[in-house]
């Protein structure tokens, strides 16, 4: 069996913003697999986003305590990366898709702006074979007029469209890990289908594998080959999707199973 691409042991986050530190993500452990979409689900506020943010090196460390033995990366340890060292592994090897891509994408600049310094930062290519790159991406993430899209500010695209404009950006590098943490919570639900199915299907074709963060049963049933079940900071289960609806080991993951309409009903 091939190793894994992404592993992470005993990693811990602390709010040091608080009177008394305190504790939102408490010593889990994990690997995600090559190929594999590996769903990180469970309540607001159980911690995922926060995991997720201390794989990338994204949290201000005025503010919170990251803590791990290893944030392991195709074997090299992130967590003893400088910042340096990160800005270089972000967006090449990792990226990370937002909930609200209208705040993670900058007002000032077009989307094609944008998807192009990607293509000229990490890949090397010139202005005009970004822009080419830019176009192709887009039309893979499924824009048929990808010039008009390149130079639209991201307030003049909808969420659906702003959304997509991210994963092309994340993806433009074929990384080897994308985090995406809860990508479609502002979308309708044909939408969302639609950004899913995208979000899986590229990263079948580049290899990706895909830690993805929800709250929804569902999302996990249709689109994920494994899930971690997170509560109050900690892994509670960790079984591959079919086991987790088929036979759900945890109180807590019963419960949210059954919360949803439907699911976990077998």
């Amino acid at each position: 069996m091939n190793p894994p691409v992404l592993s992470i042991r005993n990693l811990s986050v602390s709010n040091r913003r608080t009177k008394q530190p305190s504790a939102v993500v408490q010593q889990i452990s994990f690997n995600l697999n090559p190929g594999e979409v590996l769903a990180v689900v469970g309540e607001s506020g159980c911690g995922k986003t926060k995991t997720a943010e201390a794989i990338m090196g994204l949290l201000p460390r005025d503010g919170w305590s990251v803590q791990a033995d290893a944030i392991e990366l195709d074997g090299s340890d992130l967590a003893k990366l400088p910042e340096s060292g990160l800005r270089r592994v972000r967006g090449r090897k990792i990226s990370m898709i937002f909930q609200e891509p209208l705040t993670a994408l900058d007002p000032v600049f077009t989307a094609g702006n944008q998807l192009a310094s990607i293509f000229r930062r990490h890949r090397g290519k010139t202005r005009s074979e970004a822009y080419q790159c830019s176009m192709e991406m887009l039309s893979k993430v499924g824009f048929a007029d990808t010039r008009n899209v390149l130079k639209s500010y991201p307030h003049q695209l909808s969420g659906g469209m702003r959304q997509r404009v991210m994963i092309a950006m994340a993806m433009a590098c074929r990384p080897r890990v994308l985090i995406a943490d809860e990508p479609t919570t502002a979308l309708d639900v044909t939408t969302q289908a639609q950004v899913l199915d995208q979000l899986t299907r590229l990263g079948q074709e580049y290899g990706t594998s895909i830690l993805l963060i929800t709250h929804d049963p569902g999302v996990v049933a249709q689109y994920c080959d494994r899930a971690l079940v997170m509560l109050e900071g900690r892994i509670v289960e960790d079984a591959n999707v079919r086991d987790l609806f088929a036979r759900p080991q945890h109180d807590y993951t019963r419960r949210l199973l059954a919360s949803v309409a439907g699911v976990g009903s077998g």
